[in-house]
Parts: C-alpha cells; sequence; structure tokens
C-alpha cells in the first residue's frame, strides 16, 4: 500500500499500535461502483501523497502525528459486498474495543455501511454526519442492500442521520430522507447559517462519513461520479473544525479517491484533508494526554462511565 510501513512515513516510534491514539484503516474496494471505476486505487494514492505532505499543521500549530497514527493492514475482503461489509465492520469495532480514534480511507462509499454499525454499536446515541453530494439512501441496489448507492441507508434508519451537500438523488430517495436534517447544496449557497443549523441538531457523539465528491469537482476532479456545485476547501474546514470543537467526534472515514496518474492534486488534498482532521480532533490535547473513547451513561445510581460494547463476546 505505501512505500514506508507507517502512515506519512512518520518515524516508528508514533506508529505503534500499543501507543497510538488514531487507527487508520484503508480499505481498496471497489465492488459495485457504476460509472467511475477506481476507488480501490484510493488508499494507495492517498498514502503515497500523504508521504509528501509537510507534517506541521500551521492553523492549529500542532503536528497531530505526534498523537501517534498506526497504519492497519489493508481490508481487501471482495468476494461479496455483504462480505466486505462484514469484515470492515469486524475489523472496526476491534480497534474501537481497542480504545482507539478509528478512522478509515476507501474505497467506494459502501464501506461506510460496515463503519456506520460498528460505531453505532459502540456509542449510544449518535448522529452520522454524512457529507456528500449523493443521497445514498436506496434500501437495495443492483441486487443488494450493501451498494455505494445504499451507503447511508441502514444509518437513516437506526442513527440520527444528517445529510450535508446533497445535490443528486434518485425520486426513490425522498421516501427515506427526513428533509429537516438533509442540506441541500442549492440552498446551503444562499444560507450562511447552514452551519450552525447543522450543529444544532446533533447529538454530542458524532461519526462523519465523508464522500470526497461533496468536494466541487473543481478542486477535486478524481472521484468516480463528479457533481457541479459542490463544497469548497476553506468552507470545509470551517464547518469541521466546529463539529469537532463543539461535538465529541468519535471517529471517521473518508471514501471515493478515484486518483488520476495524471493530476495529482485530488490525492494530495484527500491527504491534507485527512490530517487537517485530526488536527481538529486532537488541536486542544497534549501527547502526553490519554485517549478515551468511551462516553458517559446517566445511571439511577449515579453517574458511571460504561461502553456499550463492554460486555459484547465478539
Amino acid at each position: 500500500m505505501s512505500t514506508t510501513n507507517n502512515y506519512a512515513g512518520i518515524p516508528d516510534e508514533f506508529a505503534q499500535l500499543e501507543t497510538a491514539k488514531v487507527v487508520l484503516i484503508p480499505v481498496p474496494y471497489d465492488g459495485t461502483s457504476t460509472w467511475g471505476k477506481g476507488a480501490d486505487k484510493g488508499p494507495e494514492a492517498f498514502l503515497a501523497a500523504s508521504e509528501n505532505m509537510e507534517l506541521y499543521d500551521i492553523e492549529t500549530g500542532t503536528e497531530p502525528y505526534q498523537q501517534g497514527i498506526y497504519l492497519a493492514d489493508a481490508i481487501t475482503e471482495n468476494s461479496s459486498p455483504e462480505a466486505m461489509v462484514d469484515e470492515v465492520h469486524k475489523i472496526t469495532k476491534k480497534y474501537i474495543k481497542r480504545n482507539k480514534f478509528v478512522t478509515l480511507f476507501g474505497g467506494e462509499h459502501s464501506i461506510s455501511i460496515g463503519t456506520i454499525r460498528a460505531f453505532n454499536e459502540c456509542f449510544n446515541n449518535l448522529t452520522v454526519l454524512h457529507i456528500d453530494a449523493h443521497a445514498d439512501l436506496r434500501a437495495s441496489y443492483e441486487g443488494t442492500a450493501c451498494n455505494h448507492a445504499c451507503a447511508v441507508h441502514e444509518a437513516s434508519q437506526q442513527t440520527n442521520l444528517l445529510q450535508v451537500g446533497i445535490r443528486s438523488m434518485d425520486a426513490i430517495e425522498k421516501t427515506y430522507m427526513d428533509e429537516e436534517k438533509t442540506f441541500f447544496a442549492h440552498d446551503m449557497v444562499n444560507d450562511e447559517y447552514w452551519m450552525d443549523k447543522v450543529v444544532d441538531q446533533m447529538t454530542e457523539n458524532v461519526f462523519i462519513t465523508l464522500d470526497l465528491d461533496a468536494l466541487d469537482p473543481s478542486i477535486l476532479p478524481s472521484t468516480g461520479t463528479p457533481e457541479p456545485g459542490g463544497l469548497f476547501w476553506y468552507e470545509t474546514l470551517e464547518f469541521l473544525k466546529q463539529v469537532f470543537t463543539e461535538k465529541n467526534v468519535v471517529g471517521f472515514d473518508i471514501v471515493e479517491l478515484c486518483p488520476n496518474k495524471a493530476d495529482k492534486s485530488s490525492d494530495f488534498l484527500a491527504a491534507k484533508l485527512y490530517y487537517k482532521m485530526l488536527s481538529y480532533k486532537f488541536m486542544g490535547e497534549g501527547i502526553e494526554d490519554a485517549y478515551d473513547n468511551t462516553y458517559a451513561i446517566d445511571l439511577k445510581a449515579g453517574n458511571s462511565t460504561i461502553s456499550k460494547f463492554e460486555e459484547d463476546e465478539d
């Protein structure tokens, strides 16, 4: 996957599973995409670009890699969409249980079905922030519920799903969509308060699934289904920083980079975006501060910090 064994070529001392706060799981899967193929090459391109990125974040004045980033083995299960989703679910949950801040880089958006399932099992009252050009709400597509067009259908039924940047969908998806929690691109462009409106509808625990085609193709053309009218760089960062600042982001995935050998700018944007998100997550933490992904539940007998997965056997 990479020319070194470590994310971004960071020193070994910051890349060990035992001490790293962050786990990065590559998922080079492209089994159900219907137009632009190549998302399976996304993680490799992302990792290569990351190795050529400066590791000091100017905005936050931090070096996020010093929190520790462990590059996990890529998930390569591709015998069926269902088998891939099951494997992503299993591996993601395994690292959440190890008290890590778990992140994934796809691959097509169907990987997020397994990711979201794992986080929803491990964190109570979860908000899924879905940043995308497409609604991805179909119950099934081309014979499977594990299609990229169904990426957040399960989340719409089982979590507090908020959709941001939507500008392409099928009529059938309106039957599953909560329009009060959907922020269409054509409305956002005329609403200076859209960021606040999204955050106001979030619960405390937030998982972010970010399809790179949410961004305008003028700044990120290398994606499977580019749609005009997308988000730009600084508004995206402003929004993400607000989410990370005001809520407990428990993890995230980034999907749908389809690299183009003639133009590596999209690869580099994806690399930079991932690193910026880490900078926002850890901007208030010292390197020596322990990371704790558990959450508090108010019990009648008093307050107790309990994890929903503590009694799980798997």
